[in-house]
């Protein structure tokens, strides 16, 4: 007798919205996007996160942000 166990991962764009500045490659928009994933374990939900990414909307580069360190 064999037991598989599957996860997955399923991802669900919330919004899409502008962000303020310019893409540093090709001077576009920047839009953010919020992405809410699920991580499943035989079909029961364990954990749901909610991402904010970035990228550009002219050459689609998928942006990353630095946060500077108070201290």
């Amino acid at each position: 007798m064999c037991l598989v166990f599957v996860c997955d991962e399923e991802e669900r764009v919330m919004a899409q919205q502008p962000a303020p500045g310019s893409c540093p490659y090709c001077g576009g928009t920047v839009m953010a996007t919020d992405v809410e994933s699920a991580w499943r374990f035989c079909f029961l939900p364990l954990c749901f996160r909610i991402k904010r990414r970035y990228h550009c909307a002219l050459c689609s580069r998928r942006l990353v942000t630095y946060l500077k360190s108070p201290y």
